[in-house]
């Protein structure tokens, strides 16, 4: 019994070009919104919650509707190519709104002014007349603004309580002398949030692009979520259920390539760092490789024929279900519902805390540690699960799925935990951390949609896929806004406190499963006492 690595890549594709899609728009939608158009972590959270929303309706639906399907091309295919085809179009078409409102900012000259002389300044950023000359500057612009009724008085009041207050909370009415390292975390991000108000008034005074842009991009969401559950579902349909771990580690392992591609293109054109910079390229390279990929994937994946050599090889190893085989999760025995149950909160207590992490570190990593390039450590974390994806298959295998997911969920605890303690001067530390966070996601993720379909039978793998789904798209409907709040109520700086506490929470949770590991894999101590852990 043996896994087609050559079959599974091919599939994979499909998986490529949903996470080079995720991969960009989790890199800069959120800095558009914040940077660009001015929002705040709370409503740039709220925005990005929008594909989780849909996916939380459209994943169960469109899963259980190609579960049902029966078109010349297979049952998951046809919506892979309309999904791809509309969301590639549309998210090239992001890059207009985006040229036309990166246009108007540089066009009122304040925001870049203010931006260009402070972001690269030579000036020793730990030196206190650093920053009163910056309290200065701002002082002086948002008087004139309210002078020329550009602001309100409110306004007014609310970046003194929000910005100044707290800057000079920190200043401790001091003019000359240092400063901590560890206050410059936070005194950079009060001037930043100064700097997405100003980006907030240029949307205020032309709205019309920035609707413009969410409704694309919902179109884009769309799309994307009409193919995504059956395109997962695509893998355990080709695959005996004792060989998904290992083919999923492949799958997973396309996803990391596709978020290395994605990253190298945003690092190549020189993304990664600066605010206010045009996008153009990055969204019409990404929408072009998606195609291009596309078209890969249906000239090397015959649907129809993989699900019928699948059906061949069950036979040949007695892996046939029987008619009696449970197929709706209601009608599960109790323990493996309990089970299901337990694997389904802790998907949603992991992606709390991760997508958290990766809607927010693009921002979080040059204006909070002042990393020159937030591509870097998520580079980093994309090229260790790489390394890790087919080993982390093949040790499941020998330990057990739950056993190698709570390693997983330990390191990143660890990894999250560590990156709230970093500052400028140890910003170099999140390379190594988020090497690591790139390994415990990998373990996690490996295992964690395997669990959840070895309860599922062939029939309905995509109603299974879809419950998998449901969970994950409802914690990054919740945690990109919660996770906001916090920050834009206390600050930045909370970002990994919040993740770290999520996380922690699943290893609760997933310690408590009993079911989900193949039964084809009985090959650890506890399996061998008859210990049931399938």
């Amino acid at each position: 019994m043996k896994l087609d690595y050559k079959k599974t890549f091919y599939i994979g594709l499909a998986f490529f070009i949903i996470t080079i899609f995720w991969q960009t728009y989790d890199s800069i939608i959120t800095k558009i919104l914040i940077d660009k158009f001015g929002l705040n972590q709370t409503w740039s959270g709220v925005v990005m919650a929008l594909d989780n929303v849909l996916a939380l309706f459209m994943l169960p639906l469109f899963g259980a509707l190609s579960d049902k399907s029966n078109r010349k091309l297979g049952r998951r295919t046809p919506y892979v190519i309309v999904g791809t085809v509309v969301a590639a179009f549309a998210f090239m078409g992001l890059s207009y709104m985006d040229s036309v409102q990166t246009t108007r900012i540089e066009e009122t000259n304040t925001i870049i002014e203010l931006y260009e002389a402070n972001h690269d300044d030579a000036v020793d950023r730990l030196e206190i007349d650093y920053w009163v000359t910056l309290v200065d500057q701002m002082t002086t612009e948002r008087t004139a603004a309210q002078s020329s009724g550009t602001i309100t008085a409110e306004r007014y009041a609310t970046w003194e309580t929000k910005v100044l207050d707290k800057i000079n909370l920190i200043l401790d009415g001091r003019t000359t002398g240092s400063l901590e390292v560890s206050d410059l975390s936070y005194l950079d991000g009060y001037y930043n949030v100064y700097l997405s108000d100003l980006a907030w008034e240029v949307t205020v005074a032309n709205p019309f692009n920035f609707i413009i842009f969410v409704l694309v991009l919902l179109i884009a969401l769309v799309f994307m979520s009409i193919f995504r559950s059956p395109a997962v579902a695509l893998m355990p349909d080709v695959t005996m259920k004792p060989l998904r771990s290992k083919a999923n580690a492949v799958i997973n392992l396309m996803g990391a390539a596709a978020g290395v591609t994605a990253l190298i293109i945003l690092t190549l054109y020189g993304l990664g760092g600066k605010s206010y910079v045009h996008y153009t390229m990055a969204f019409v390279t990404v929408g072009i490789v998606m195609l291009i990929v596309l078209a890969i994937f249906l000239w090397k994946v015959k649907e129809p024929k993989l699900v019928e050599q699948r059906v061949a090889d069950d036979v040949k190893w007695g892996l046939i279900e029987e008619e009696d085989d449970i197929n709706e999760a209601n009608d599960l025995p109790k323990d493996k519902k309990l089970s299901l149950y337990l694997i389904l909160f802790s998907v949603f207590l992991w992606f709390m805390g991760y997508n958290a992490v990766m809607t927010k570190v693009s921002d979080y990593a040059p204006k909070i540690l002042q990393l020159a390039s937030f591509t870097i450590p998520l580079l980093i974390a994309n090229v260790t699960a790489i390394i890790a994806f087919i080993p982390i298959g093949i040790l499941s295998t020998k330990f057990g799925r739950r056993k190698t997911i709570l390693f997983g969920i330990v390191l990143l605890t660890l990894c999250f935990g560590s990156v709230f303690f970093l500052s400028h001067d140890t910003g170099w530390i999140m390379y190594i951390v988020f090497g690591l966070t790139g390994v415990g996601w990998a373990t996690i993720n490996v295992n964690s949609y395997p669990m959840v379909v070895e309860l599922a039978k062939g029939s309905n793998v995509g109603r299974y896929t879809g419950y998998y789904y449901s969970f994950s798209m409802a914690a990054q409907i919740v945690t990109p806004i919660l996770s906001g709040f916090l920050m834009d109520t206390i600050h930045q700086k909370m970002l990994f406190p919040y993740a770290t506490f999520f996380v922690a929470l699943a290893f609760i949770t997933m310690f408590f499963t009993k079911h989900g590991d193949s039964k084809a894999e009985k090959k650890t101590l506890l399996e061998s006492f008859d210990v049931d852990m399938d």
